[in-house]
């Protein structure tokens, strides 16, 4: 018998076994492919499940064995280099088959509907629309106009209707009638073709001279750029040559607020379609966008983490910009890191893989000084641009208001008066992070976390940032009724109320995850920045990320120390990282910058270090410290971690655990654990986590199907969740 071998999205770490389905003739069940979607009954419910094979037999009994309900696709929805793709995550995250195919997929794929062909959503006539006699919706005008419109036999498009002021409504009145349908108007393949480009320097036609002789067939190269080195221009000039041999380009952004203005910059620099892939989209403009990219229509395709699995009909490069930006890795379900998925993807294309960064994460650097990836480096910014003139100000004993130096004051108000904008970086969001009774000393805690409530003086609220908790700000102590509560510590708010009363003569921009909510507003505010006025930029991290602001010259970070200490081991390699590129956004035209960087501890090595080595040798210092470990990327680590409502239950489960796999691990693995999480309770669930360690990547993975084995095996309380996360980012 033919049985159909099947990815479910479930949390089951195996394949399902189905008959095919009734109406399928038997002369059809072995040409299904691979990567080819059907509708199957698992439990109570139909789902779409993904056929990997057509077995001729099975473990399971015919007569337990469930029936497809019907196939999907006539074609496979996957192609075959992203299903092996999905195959090798699956294998190398240790994640479930059926829930890695379900992510390569847009939500109208994974629900179980049909393909739509790429293209513009439109209306046309139905043969009763035809035959209907001129004049007959006299006493409709706007459903006679959508009539007249659609009478030369040709589909229009919703936007065209939309345009000549026809609503929706008036157009589902008279589907309703039979007159009109949906359509798609298929979109026209059409050449693409770019604009001449920059004059490169002579460090940037020394590496495109590089690039260009390995442009064909699989290389993965990391170009090391510092900041307003002129990278872009680099993935630029690549694309044009990609573009030129016909094939496609994909190109992975950390952030969707960098979307905008990498779209402006290709969109200058490019006739071609571009199609955009992230979560700030519709459903509906990204499934578009995935057709597009699939059908080959769309020859450049943008996107932020997921946009890796997107399906590309002749893929000729994959960049990766901000490589070593912590937003590729995926923190929960699927814990994939969408760099390295990249980099095997390539592989499996036969396509060149480009890493950029001005401050390439370590396990990258290890590969490009291994000879593993083809290094390349630009070490001065383009044009008459100079890199950014550094200073530490020693804040001891110095009056603060509002985070401010009256240093730095007077540092803003120069840059301001010579017509200039300040950018100060402050990577704490809200007025405070502390409320507290002066009188008996009560502090706002989260209860359901291990955490403090942050005070929102804007919303007048108390909200905890790792479980969206909210309370309004209580007008006394809810303990001893004082009314002498302070807010304690410092946030983007408080700044910003400060500097608004300091320099109410120029605008001051906020940027931070509670002033950029709508869809559009960094788009709108880096348009309104890159006027060029006097203004003051103060944020978070996302005005760190590969921004380019041509008339910042003063970069300040109001708190350096809070970036000094930290548990996890990455924790100097994302501080140097941090400060190299928020001081990158300093000095990046015609005009000098300058980086100034407030420190209760100006003589800490690592502040220290910032002022005397750049980052590549600060790179390699950390690599040295990392081997002498036995760190990543030398050593490997593995977390398993475990949650639930019941603290002594999760820690005794992982207890538990380690006692199973006792002496069968392999040689050289180690187990630490189990231990608390630092943030041990969130949102009402206490965290435990077990770590395995190996100098041998291969032995870990061994190690990591042991440990996920075992713990499958184990009867554990409902309410209990365990996750595994293979090369993991953050160990707390």
């Amino acid at each position: 018998m033919s049985v159909l071998r099947l990815a479910i999205p479930s949390p089951l770490r195996r394949l399902f076994d189905y008959l095919p389905p009734e109406d399928l003739p038997l002369a059809e069940v072995d040409k299904l492919a691979p990567g080819t979607r059907l509708l199957v009954p698992f439990g109570r419910r139909k789902v779409t499940g993904y056929l990997l094979e057509v077995a001729q037999a099975s473990d399971v009994a015919r007569g337990q064995l469930k029936r497809a309900l019907t196939v999907i696709d006539q074609q496979p929805a996957l192609p075959a280099d992203l299903l092996q793709l999905c195959l090798w995550a699956s294998n190398y995250y240790h994640h479930p088959q059926g829930e890695v195919f379900s992510a390569a997929f847009p939500r109208r794929l994974r629900e179980g509907k049909e393909r739509q062909p790429p293209g513009q959503a439109g209306w046309t006539l139905t043969t009763q629309g035809k035959g209907l006699p001129a004049g007959a919706l006299q006493r409709s005008p706007k459903q006679a106009l959508a009539l007249a419109l659609l009478q030369n036999g040709q589909p229009v498009s919703a936007a065209r209707l939309q345009a000549e002021a026809i609503s929706p409504a008036v157009l589902r009145a008279l589907a309703e009638k039979g007159l009109i349908e949906r359509c798609t108007i298929a979109a026209e393949t059409r050449p693409a073709s770019s604009r001449p480009g920059l004059n490169p320097t002579d460090e940037q036609a020394r590496v495109l001279s590089a690039l260009r002789a390995d442009a064909t067939g699989f290389k993965c190269h990391l170009l090391e750029g510092v900041t307003g080195s002129g990278k872009t221009e680099i993935y630029l000039q690549l694309i044009t040559d990609c573009l030129a041999r016909g094939q496609q380009a994909l190109v992975l952004i950390p952030e969707i607020g960098l979307t905008p203005q990498t779209l402006r910059r290709f969109e200058a620099r490019f006739d071609a379609d571009i199609a955009v892939l992230h979560s700030g989209l519709t459903e509906a403009q990204r499934y578009q966008s995935w057709e597009a990219a699939r059908a080959g229509t769309a020859h450049i395709v943008i996107g932020t983490r997921s946009a890796v699995f997107t399906p590309l009909a002749n893929a000729g490069l994959i960049i990766v910009d901000e490589e070593h930006d912590g937003s590729y890795k995926q923190q929960d379900g699927f814990r994939y890191s969408a760099r390295d998925v990249a980099v095997k993807r390539g592989q499996l294309l036969g396509c060149s893989v480009l890493l950029g960064s001005a401050t390439p994460s370590l396990e990258s650097m290890h590969n490009a000084l291994s000879g593993r990836y083809h290094h390349h480096r630009l070490t001065a910014r383009a044009g008459t641009a100079q890199i950014p003139e550094l200073s530490v100000l020693d804040v001891r004993k110095k009056p603060l208001s509002a985070g401010l130096s009256a240093e730095l004051v007077a540092a803003i108000k120069a840059a301001l008066d010579r017509g200039e904008q300040a950018l100060l970086f402050l990577n704490r969001r809200g007025y405070a992070p502390v409320l507290q009774c002066h009188d008996c000393g009560w502090i706002s805690e989260c209860n359901a976390c291990d955490a403090r409530m942050t005070v929102h003086r804007r919303e007048n609220r108390l909200r905890c940032h790792h479980c969206g908790a909210r309370h309004t700000l209580p007008a006394d102590c809810p303990h001893c009724h004082s009314k002498h509560l302070l807010a304690k510590g410092l946030g983007t708010e408080q700044t910003e109320v400060r500097l608004r009363e300091l320099f109410g003569r120029y605008p001051v921009f906020r940027v931070d995850s509670d002033s950029m909510q709508g869809r559009d507003s960094m788009a709108a505010l880096t348009e309104e920045i890159n006027r060029g006025e006097p203004a003051i930029l103060l944020g978070t991290q996302m005005l760190t990320k590969g921004h380019h602001f041509p008339a910042v010259t003063l970069v300040a970070v109001l708190d350096a120390d809070a970036l000094l200490f930290s548990a996890d081991f990455r924790g100097e390699e994302r501080m140097a990282q941090l400060l190299t590129q928020v001081g990158g956004r300093a000095g990046r035209a015609n005009l000098p910058g300058r980086v100034m960087l407030q420190s209760h501890y100006p003589d800490h090595p690592s502040m220290q270090q910032m002022l005397t080595a750049g980052y590549a040798e600060q790179a390699r210092n950390m690599l040295e410290l990392r081997k002498q470990g036995g760190l990543p990327p030398f050593g490997q680590i593995v977390v398993l971690r475990a949650d639930c409502s019941d603290a002594r239950y999760t820690e005794d489960f992982l207890a538990q655990l380690r006692q199973e796999v006792g002496t069968s691990l392999p040689a050289g693995v180690s187990l630490i654990g189990p231990l608390p999480s630092p943030m041990q309770r969130r949102a009402g669930r206490h965290r435990f986590q077990l770590l395995a360690t190996a100098l041998d990547r291969k032995r870990l993975h061994n190690a990591a199907s042991l440990l996920i084995s075992r713990a499958e095996s184990m009867k554990v309380r409902k309410g209990l969740k365990w996750s595994v996360d293979i090369d993991p980012q953050d160990l707390f």
